[in-house]
């Protein structure tokens, strides 16, 4: 299959998000698509597989011009769209997820579940994973969601399949394996569309890349001819130096510590973080580390164990007790916990500081427009104002939302976890300086992240977890990524 889109342009009201694109895919290569959150890669392939229209521009499938008339058409003529933000019902089965309108019948007409099961299973061991496909998908992590998309991309035998950040919620096996599938589908004429902001992927995986920046398709490189430098240059605009830029942390006194805590996940976790400190926690996926901040945040149970606010105990027994006593917590799952997608990104961010706003029992609109306003300029959202929605952003736009909401509550203890989960490579570095700037006015951080390079950057000290035990504590100045994942890996 070659797929050809010539000149493809698209606005939403007066914001041009797409401006003339041209890019093209063909059966048994990995072409990446790389640009800024808000540069259209998402929207230019929402156009291919028929859930936007265009409004110009040519898109020819093998040198027939082409308009799917919603998704399903699209997959139904080969071509798979894996969202980055996954798309599933979380009170139904892993099964009854795959096979969602795509059903297996028996002679009566009934629905054979027990062929689903089998095929399910055997689709999921393909992968290297073995997940419970009778488990429900909303008690799976993200990442083993993440799985069972790319499970289901699978069933239908693909042509053309389009992956949207498909390793951001992924083990550093989980990805081996996910690499080693697209080689094999790759090798058998399937054609992959690859949107990732993990440089380093392209080398790994990726036969072209087309880098995007403000709506125009800027250029288009063999990856094997091409230098990290130049796609990050054609990605911003700009050089943009390190990306990570460096700590120089002065520690105060013991913002917060935990004591033997224990929940279903995790068991007998002890920590303490400071004032201007980041406490990086690492391990692999099913560790622990984002169980023991949700309890410890209030959001689950906590079965045993004691934690300490600015040296006193404390009882955090919801998040809104969390939230008066200090603390915030950017969620790995901004889609369902960070955000209320169909409200403005003013009432999003003010969601937590309301109370501040309260003049008599009256919210004064005036003080919160211009709060807003401020902390949407401050993490540079974009967005063409603070009233449209959080769900109509690009989603490391909405992470951005998400941050400037607890960095307005004026949290002193915050909680991050996967911070830069989806964003790309100059947001990241924003990020990355607020978080500088954020310990220099004295908050301390606990950042959960799976990507090695951003904890040994942008950590003080390195918790790591494994099977929801606490392994071991090294300080980050001079750790090697092997020396973490020693312990990641149960190792001493």
């Amino acid at each position: 299959m070659q797929i050809e889109m010539k000149g493809i342009e698209k606005s939403f009201g007066t914001n041009k998000v797409l401006r003339g694109v041209d890019f093209d895919v063909h059966s048994g290569e990995v072409h990446a698509l790389m640009g800024e959150n808000g540069a259209g890669k998402s929207t230019l392939m929402n156009i291919l597989t028929g859930l936007l229209k265009k409004d110009a521009g040519t898109i020819k499938v093998d040198n027939h011009d082409t308009t799917y008339a919603s998704a399903l058409d699209a997959e139904h003529h080969g071509i798979s769209f894996i969202h980055q933000e996954m798309n599933n019902f979380a009170e139904m089965s892993v099964v009854d997820n795959m096979f969602l309108n795509k059903e297996i019948k028996t002679k009566l007409g009934l629905v054979d579940q027990k062929k689903m099961r089998k095929e399910a299973r055997q689709y999921l061991v393909n992968l290297g994973s073995d997940i419970d496909v009778d488990s429900k998908m909303g008690d799976l992590t993200v990442g083993q969601q993440q799985m069972v998309e790319i499970a289901k991309s699978l069933m239908i035998n693909a042509k053309i399949i389009i992956m949207d950040e498909p390793t951001a919620a992924l083990t550093e096996n989980e990805t081996a394996i996910l690499f080693k599938t697209i080689r094999e589908l790759r090798s058998n004429s399937v054609g992959f569309i690859y949107i990732s902001h993990r440089m380093e992927e392209l080398w790994q995986i990726c036969d072209r890349v087309t880098v995007m920046r403000d709506g125009l398709s800027v250029n288009t490189y063999q990856t094997k001819d091409v230098a990290e430098n130049q796609i990050v240059h054609d990605m911003v605009g700009r050089d943009i130096g390190d990306y990570y830029p460096g700590r120089h942390p002065h520690l105060g006194e013991v913002a917060l510590k935990a004591e033997h805590l224990s929940g279903k996940k995790f068991h007998d976790i002890s920590f303490e973080v400071h004032e201007g400190e980041i406490l990086g926690f690492s391990g692999l996926m099913g560790a622990g580390r984002t169980e023991t901040m949700r309890a410890l945040f209030g959001i689950d149970k906590l079965s045993s164990g004691k934690i300490y606010v600015a040296g006193k105990e404390t009882k955090l027994t919801s998040p809104s007790v969390s939230i008066k006593k200090g603390i915030g917590f950017l969620t790995e799952d901004r889609k369902n916990e960070g955000l209320i997608t169909e409200q403005s990104l003013e009432d999003n961010i003010a969601l937590p500081s309301i109370d501040t706003f309260r003049k008599h029992g009256i919210i004064d609109k005036k003080a919160e427009d211009k709060f807003a306003d401020m902390l949407i300029k401050r993490l540079t959202v974009k967005a063409n104002n603070a009233q449209v929605t959080a769900g109509s952003l690009s989603g490391g736009n909405q992470q951005k939302v998400v941050l400037a909401k607890w960095v307005g509550s004026g949290s002193k203890i915050l909680i991050l976890d996967e911070p830069t989960r989806g964003v790309d490579v100059g947001a990241k570095k924003e990020i990355y300086e607020l978080m500088n700037q954020l310990t220099d006015r004295h908050v301390a951080i606990i950042m959960i992240s799976s990507d090695l390079p951003e904890v040994l950057s942008m950590s003080d000290r390195i918790e790591v977890l494994y099977e929801g035990k606490q392994m071991g504590v090294i300080n980050a100045q001079g750790a090697t990524q092997e020396q973490v994942m020693k312990l990641a890996t149960g190792g001493k």
